[in-house]
């Protein structure tokens, strides 16, 4: 096949992270090249086990840095950018508007990176930006929701990458969490992709945001993969939740999802989920915040990995820490 995907660092490769390097002949990007951990979940710091899958995640992001001739930034939130000018220098960028559809931190965020990218870079409004290559016709969403409508997490931007000699079609879908969103079930479904990244709802936070929010998310997917008969890379959120393989059951029996990890033939890793299991023999961990915080508590070699893609009234949320 033409067109390459690799997952370079997901939850289930052991890390808050939807990095993606996708090649299309001497087309080559970087998707959303941030990595992070959970500061604190179940009452707990990290374990050595994350802080080991963070660096190794860090050194596959800027193995595959070196190759890309453009890196795109869905939005800010830090496990989806790095914050250093000098990593996207010589590079095409486009990122998520600065100035639109965009708020709070991640305002803030967005207007000190392209401050600091003055003389390193000259990034580009991302929304609705196409280019066309001789390999390969990229095109950027307008601002779908970062989960349900009108979230307070605010928005980010899908990447559409069709390989122009074989017509296959790769989208990237970040946080769209399931999706949660109507509006961007049906932009995804629209895409027609043979090959959809996007992240689960998050299931982890259950308990606050109720089940229902979590099924239409669930609905939504089946949905899009009943429309389009792709298949679906789906991570992230959705793999906080130690409970994921069956809360998800109905996704993993269509034989058309893998997580990233899978994606790649490796064995889910997701370390965050297991971090009650990986403390104990270390040392005692502090006593437990209430059942109902626990489970959503604390929010806030490259070449081995490289793989081939084969193709074939709302509910009242309380709000979630970004990440």
């Amino acid at each position: 096949m033409h067109l390459n995907v690799v997952p370079l660092a997901a939850e289930s490769l052991g890390v808050r992270s939807m990095a993606t390097y996708v090649e299309c002949g001497e087309t080559r990007v970087l998707i959303d090249p941030g990595a992070m951990l959970a500061p604190n979940r179940f009452n707990l710091a990290p374990g050595e086990e994350e802080w080991e899958a963070l660096r190794r995640a860090n050194d596959r992001i800027s193995a595959y840095t070196t190759r890309a001739s453009l890196v795109f930034v869905s939005h800010y939130h830090e496990d989806h950018f790095r914050h250093d000018p000098a990593f996207y220098a010589g590079r095409r960028l486009w990122a998520k508007d600065a100035t639109r559809h965009i708020e709070g931190r991640q305002a803030q965020r967005a207007a000190t990176l392209w401050r600091a990218l003055k003389g390193h870079a000259e990034p580009l409004a991302a929304e609705g930006r196409r280019l066309e290559t001789a390999d390969a016709v990229l095109q950027a969403s307008p601002p779908l929701g970062h989960g349900t409508d009108g979230t307070p997490l605010g928005y980010v931007v899908a990447l559409t990458i069709e390989d122009r000699r074989e017509g296959t079609r790769f989208v990237h879908a970040s946080d769209v969490q399931g999706p949660l969103s109507p509006v961007a079930a049906a932009y995804l479904a629209r895409q027609r992709p043979t090959l959809l990244y996007l992240s689960g709802p998050p299931a982890y936070l259950e308990a606050q945001l109720g089940s229902e929010l979590i099924d239409r998310g669930i609905e939504h997917l089946l949905r899009i993969i009943d429309q389009t008969g792709c298949r679906v890379i789906f991570d992230h959120y959705a793999l906080r939740d130690a409970g994921y393989p069956e809360r998800f059951r109905r996704l993993w029996e269509t034989g058309r999802v893998v997580t990233a990890a899978g994606f790649l033939g490796l064995a889910d890793a997701p370390l965050e989920a297991r971090r009650l299991e990986l403390w104990p023999g270390r040392r005692k961990p502090p006593m437990p915040v209430r059942p109902s915080r626990a489970r959503g508590a604390g929010e806030g070699g490259a070449e081995g990995l490289r793989a081939r893609a084969t193709f074939g009234p709302r509910p009242r949320l309380r709000r979630m820490r970004e990440g």
